[in-house]
């Protein structure tokens, strides 16, 4: 601990030395061997800097104060010729409430190194976890370890240099929140990154603490991602975490894209946070969202690769923070967390600098804490609280299909299900490439629409009996015509569940398209024939039933009436596409 200084006016007045040093034993409760400073400008009184504190007693100070107090007392009379005993009575409060003050004390410390981000700081004995710190230069830090000696910060932002003076702010880390964010990209600290002027009324800490269970509602209502495969077998309900996991290069960002791009009209706000990512590849998703128009209702908060670790560390924080603000105000949001695997690595980069023993994997002991802080403030809020929601898509990336992993398996402990994502079934041309034995989703069919119920009961053993009778018929294993039966069955049904990233479907269009598949309208068409088919139904389905496909949208529910009408519909369909082959065969 370094030797405390007194700063006083005049260093030959050792009376008025002695009764400092006997102030501060009795104060602290120890006794005080100061190295005195000499400094005329202070006037009189003092200056200590005792334990990372500055205790300002001096008249300098004072005066300042007592000038600025009166500037303000006659910025406030309106009368030029008030009273001069107004003038004097004014003057003598102003010096009463200083001298009653005493010392004024704040807190400092000093840079004693800094490397990688990471600053050691010597002082700074008040300072609390996750508090912003400010730097002399202008760069900006947060505590993230704390001692007896000091405090380890890791800098977000800006240059830090070897005894640079430090400051604390006295509060935590705040990110600015509000619908002016809408349609904007910005970075873990609220500043623009798309060139344009960003104003901000309202803050939020990014850390806050997640909703108890008394505050929790049911999660039963259905956030629709478009995607065939998704909303029939693993649904996802407002205030739900799902978690999307597999390799790289296999679609997992394409999936969760496609889940903001279906909210259009929905009334649904989205939060996307890159985390590690490169900058032309936000920029590219930024383009391809507002090319769709849903920019419109989408935030983007960028903490790219290029990025300090501490910036990495605080992005999904401050971007779950940015969709709390409309969760809290009755609103449904959806934020996507690309990727936690960055965030993690991020965060082991950061207690490795900050020296904290690692454990599995070189991963400090809190990294589950990390997650679970952060996934546990999705939730959908009971009515009083305004029945908001907020739904939160994590993605992970596994190495070689490894969900044992240490981060993979963390999250997936967290999280309410999974969609796992398969290489395997990416590469033979399956998207998106979803492995229906390993995803899940623990909410379940309470998260789906009655009509939803209705067509998709068996899907998922369908596709599940499907691949496991797959695997044996790759080897030429004879096999009866009912098993050839079903594996043309289940081929058919493969093909209907493969989507491009341009095609979401609505709820009523999915519904066609499961019944059709149960009424056995594709077991008649050749395999690569079936994708076509699929776009000839659906076009003519809506021009000929357009009635049946509004009211199951609207209600969400299919009635009797509404299947005959569908049933009805593609038995047309079928003789006006048999009418159409014989036209071509004839010609």
């Amino acid at each position: 601990m370094s030797k405390p200084i007194l700063i006083v006016a005049d260093a030959a007045n050792t009376a008025g030395i002695e009764a400092v040093r006997r102030g501060f034993s009795k104060k602290l409760g120890r006794d005080f061997d100061f190295e005195l400073v000499e400094d005329p400008k202070i006037t009189g009184g003092f200056i200590a800097i005792v334990d990372g504190k500055v205790y300002d007693a001096s008249f300098s100070t004072k005066l300042h104060d007592l000038s600025d107090a009166l500037g303000e007392d006659d910025a406030e009379s309106s009368d030029p010729a008030a009273s001069s005993f107004q003038t004097v009575g004014s003057i003598l409060r102003k010096r009463a409430a200083t001298a009653a003050a005493g010392a004024r004390v704040y807190d400092y410390g000093e840079v004693t190194s800094f490397s990688d981000g990471i600053a050691k700081i010597r002082g700074l004995t008040g300072a609390k976890y996750g508090e912003l710190l400010d730097f002399d230069g202008g760069a900006v830090g947060i505590t993230l370890d704390l001692d007896e000696t000091g405090v380890g910060a890791a800098v977000i932002d800006g240059a830090v240099s070897t005894s640079s003076v430090v400051h604390p702010t006295g509060r935590v880390a705040e990110v600015p929140v509000g619908t002016e964010l809408i349609g904007r990209v910005v970075d873990p600290l609220g500043r623009a990154l798309d060139g344009a002027e960003l104003k901000v009324r309202k803050t939020r800490p990014v850390e806050a603490k997640a909703p108890n269970i008394m505050q929790r509602a049911p999660v039963d209502t259905p956030l629709e991602t478009g995607v065939l495969a998704i909303d029939s077998m693993i649904p996802i309900g407002r205030g739900q975490r799902e978690l999307i996991i597999g390799d790289r290069q296999t679609g997992k960002t394409a999936l969760a894209v496609s889940a903001i791009l279906s909210q259009k009209d929905t009334g649904v706000l989205c939060v996307y946070c890159a985390i590690g990512q490169k900058q032309s590849t936000v920029a590219a998703l930024a383009r391809k969202l507002s090319d769709s128009g849903a920019m419109k209702y989408t935030v983007i908060v960028s903490a790219s690769a290029s990025t300090s670790a501490a910036m990495q560390y605080i992005a999904p924080y401050a971007a779950c923070a940015i969709a709390e603000e409309f969760m809290y105000a009755g609103r449904d949001a959806l934020i996507v967390y690309d990727d936690l695997s960055k965030h993690a690595q991020a965060y082991r980069t950061l207690s490795l600098l900050l020296r904290r023993p690692s454990g599995r994997e070189a991963y400090p002991g809190d990294v589950f804490y990390l997650h679970s802080r952060l996934l546990e403030r999705a939730a959908r809020l009971a009515p009083e609280l305004g029945g908001g929601s907020l739904t939160a898509i994590p993605i992970v990336e596994t190495m070689a299909a490894d969900v044992s992993a240490y981060i993979p398996t963390n999250v997936i402990s967290i999280t309410d299900g999974q969609i796992y994502l398969e290489s395997e079934l990416f590469s033979a041309g399956q998207r998106p490439a979803v492995n229906v034995g390993l995803s899940v989703s623990r909410v379940g069919r309470a998260a789906q629409s009655k009509a939803m119920k209705a067509v998709s009961g068996s899907l998922r053993l369908e596709v599940a009996r499907y691949r496991d009778m797959a695997v044996f018929a790759q080897f030429g294993a004879d096999i009866d015509s009912a098993t050839a039966e079903m594996l043309r069955v289940g081929e058919a049904l493969m093909e209907l569940l493969k989507q491009s990233e341009q095609r979401m479907y609505s709820l009523s269009e999915q519904i066609c398209l499961l019944l059709a598949s149960s009424e056995g309208v594709f077991a008649k068409y050749p395999k690569r024939e079936i994708r076509e088919a699929v776009v000839r139904l659906l076009l003519f389905v809506r021009t000929n039933a357009p009635i049946v496909m509004r009211s199951i949208d609207g209600a969400g529910k299919l009635e009797d009436f509404d299947r005959e009408d569908l049933v009805r519909c593609f038995s047309a369909f079928h003789a006006e596409e048999a009418k159409t082959a014989d036209s071509r065969g004839g010609a």
